[in-house]
C-alpha cells in the first residue's frame, strides 16, 4: 500500500522482507553492528597473539617466571633477547642471509616473470601457445621432491646460495595473473608506440611496466613474502650451518636442537629466557612482512582481481 502524502514512509521492520534487492538496500544499523563485531572480533583473534609474542620477548626471565610461560601484561621491559640477537653471532648472520636472498631472489623472480608474462600476452609471440599449455601443465604435475634434489646436487647447487633462489624463482600462478593484466592493457596504445618506432624492449619499459605498478608491487610482494618465509629449501639443499637463514635458525631455537655460544650461555646461567629469546625470533621474522603489507595493501584490490579476471 503506497504512503500517504505528507507523512512519513515506514521503514520495513527487521523481521518484514525488504521492498527492493538486499544489494539496493541501505545497510540497517543491526547489520552494521553486527559486521563491527565480527571484525571487531577477528582482528582481536589476530592481534592478541601477537601482542602476547611481543610483550614476551621483551619481558625480564623473572617476570616470565611469574606469569608461568606467555606475558599478557607488560612488566619489567628490556631489550636483553633483542641485544643477545642482533649483538652478532648466529642468528645475525642468518638474518643477513635472509634479507640477501630475499632481495636477490625477488628481483631474478620479478624479471623472468615480468618477461615471460609479456611475451606471452602477445597473441603474435613465437610458441606463446605451447609455452602457456607447459606452463600450465607444471601447475597440475610436479616432478616430486626426489628427482628435484637430484636435479639440483647434479647442477652442483648444493651448499649454494642459489639452491635457496633458483628451484622456486618462478610461479606459474603469478605469471598468469601478470599476463592477465599485460593483456588488458590497449592494444592501440602499443601500436602507436610501434608507429613511432619503439622495440619491445622499450614498450615494456616504458608503457607497460608503469602502467602496471598496482600488479607488479603485488607481486614482489608475494615473491619477497615466500623467500623471506622459505626453509624447506635451506633444510634439504644446506649442510653448512653458517649459510641456513633465519627461519631455520627459529625453527632450532624454537625446537631447542641447537643454540648460539653466547646465547646458551645467558639461558644456562639464568640471564636470559629461553622463551623471550624465541618470541624475540619470531618478532624479527614477521616484522619485515608487517612492515611492507601496508605499503602494498592499496594494491591488491586493483592489481590482483584486474589480472585474474582479464585474459
Amino acid at each position: 500500500m503506497s504512503a500517504v502524502i505528507g507523512q512519513p514512509v515506514r521503514e520495513p521492520r527487521w523481521w518484514e522482507a525488504p521492498p527492493r534487492p538486499v544489494w539496493e538496500e541501505e545497510p540497517r544499523k543491526a547489520g552494521l553492528a553486527a559486521k563491527g563485531i565480527v571484525l571487531g572480533f577477528a582482528c582481536f583473534a589476530i592481534l592478541f597473539p601477537l601482542w602476547i609474542v611481543i610483550v614476551t620477548s621483551l619481558s625480564s626471565k623473572k617476570t616470565i617466571d611469574e606469569a608461568g610461560g606467555l606475558v599478557v601484561i607488560p612488566k619489567d621491559i628490556t631489550f636483553i633477547a633483542y641485544q643477545e640477537l642482533l649483538g652478532g653471532g648466529q642468528v645475525q648472520r642468518a638474518a643477513l642471509v635472509s634479507v640477501g636472498v630475499t632481495v636477490v631472489g625477488t628481483l631474478f623472480s620479478m624479471a623472468v616473470s615480468v618477461l615471460c608474462a609479456y611475451g606471452l600476452s602477445r597473441s603474435g609471440s613465437l610458441g606463446h601457445r605451447w609455452i602457456l599449455m607447459t606452463l600450465l601443465a607444471t601447475m597440475f604435475f610436479g616432478a616430486g621432491l626426489i628427482p628435484t634434489y637430484l636435479l639440483v646436487q647434479a647442477l652442483g647447487l648444493t651448499d649454494t646460495y642459489l639452491a635457496l633462489i633458483l628451484p622456486s624463482a618462478v610461479s606459474v600462478f603469478n605469471i598468469l595473473v601478470l599476463r592477465g593484466f599485460f593483456m588488458g592493457i590497449s592494444q592501440e596504445l602499443i601500436d602507436s608506440a610501434r608507429i613511432d618506432g619503439a622495440g619491445d624492449w622499450r614498450i615494456l619499459w616504458k608503457i607497460v611496466m608503469p602502467l602496471s605498478r598496482a600488479v607488479l608491487a603485488v607481486i614482489a610482494l608475494f615473491y619477497a613474502v615466500g623467500y623471506w618465509s622459505a626453509w624447506f629449501n635451506a633444510s634439504i639443499y644446506l649442510t653448512d650451518q653458517d649459510m641456513m637463514p633465519l627461519q631455520n635458525v627459529m625453527i632450532q631455537l624454537v625446537q631447542k636442537q641447537e643454540r648460539p655460544v653466547g646465547l646458551a650461555t645467558q639461558i644456562n646461567t639464568g640471564g636470559l629466557s629461553a622463551l623471550a629469546v624465541q618470541m624475540a625470533v619470531m618478532v624479527m621474522a614477521l616484522l619485515p612482512v608487517a612492515v611492507l603489507s601496508p605499503f602494498v595493501q592499496r594494491h591488491f584490490k586493483k592489481g590482483m582481481l584486474t589480472g585474474a579476471v582479464k585474459g
